[in-house]
């Protein structure tokens, strides 16, 4: 796959974005869950491109305090008195931590959309993040999905005031059913991102890592043209074609591998480290 125009010469990303599951942390083999835990490898890599200078920003599709503990595994922000910048529920919050401060969150009415879902798929579970605590869900979600307490609540309740995010996973359907149920509807008036399985995130308008990762360059005085981000999933889509080299990792979906630059090793081979490697040895 060829890149969209040359990279200069002397180019090396002032910013680094990282995804972080299926990018930073492993799957657990036939359990849908993500091995805490960062290889030596990518640590390396992460500390290497900081300590040359360059800003790593967690880019996710987590809530933010899904990523704190990501950012502890990492060490960031390691040597620095800025705090990490943070860039979660796919573009919806803009945090830095630590401390941990909301810089900017972007929320919409969820409601109409999520009824339309539900009524394609009546048994799907619904859920949005209490902040600090865990997410407000309709059901129970499966074992490993959702970081935090699940505090069962009436679907009402759950979208009943703007949100900045809200899952819906029918445990019972494919990917395909759910991308289908989404080109079916249309969803008007949201951004909406499917994950690896029956996962659909809705999101504000306009929103997306892209949006989140450019807010957070215009507070560093940069650019798309100073980012190097790196994703697996189709939420990663903006990102990727944002930047000025996104890749996808090697078990990303071949829409991913379309829409990047470059694509590097799976993260079972640790390929966000190879690629954070080729611009800071």
């Amino acid at each position: 796959m060829a890149e969209a125009a040359p990279l200069p010469d002397a180019w090396q990303p002032r910013l680094v974005a990282l995804d972080i599951d299926g990018t930073l942390l492993q799957w657990v083999e036939g359990q849908g869950q993500l091995r805490e835990l960062v290889s030596p490898a990518v640590y390396a890599a992460v500390r290497a491109a900081q300590d040359a200078g360059a800003h790593i920003v967690l880019a996710s599709g987590r809530s933010p305090h899904g990523m704190l503990p990501v950012a502890d595994l990492l060490d960031l922000p390691a040597g620095s008195e800025e705090p990490l910048w943070l860039v979660s529920s796919n573009g919806a919050v803009v945090s830095r931590y630590p401390p941990f401060e909301v810089v900017e969150e972007t929320t919409f009415d969820a409601s109409a959309t999520v009824h339309a879902v539900l009524e394609q798929h009546p048994e799907a579970l619904v859920a949005v993040e209490e902040r600090g605590v865990g997410y407000k869900v309709s059901r129970p979600f499966p074992p490993g999905e959702l970081s935090g307490e699940m505090l069962e609540t009436p679907i009402e309740q759950i979208v009943g005031d703007p949100v900045s995010r809200v899952i819906i996973r029918d445990p019972s359907a494919s990917v395909e059913d759910f991308i289908a149920t989404a080109e079916r509807l249309g969803l008007q008036g949201t951004e909406y991102f499917i994950g690896w399985t029956a996962w659909l995130d809705l999101q504000p308008p306009g929103v997306s890592k892209a949006s989140g990762l450019q807010l957070v360059c215009d507070h560093l005085g940069l650019t798309s043209d100073d980012v190097l981000s790196i994703g697996d999933g189709r939420n990663d889509l903006d990102m990727l074609r944002w930047s000025r080299r996104g890749v996808a990792m090697g078990q990303a979906p071949q829409v991913v591998h379309d829409s990047a630059d470059a694509s590097t090793g799976t993260v079972d081979e640790d390929g966000a480290a190879t690629e954070i490697r080729r611009w800071f040895p």
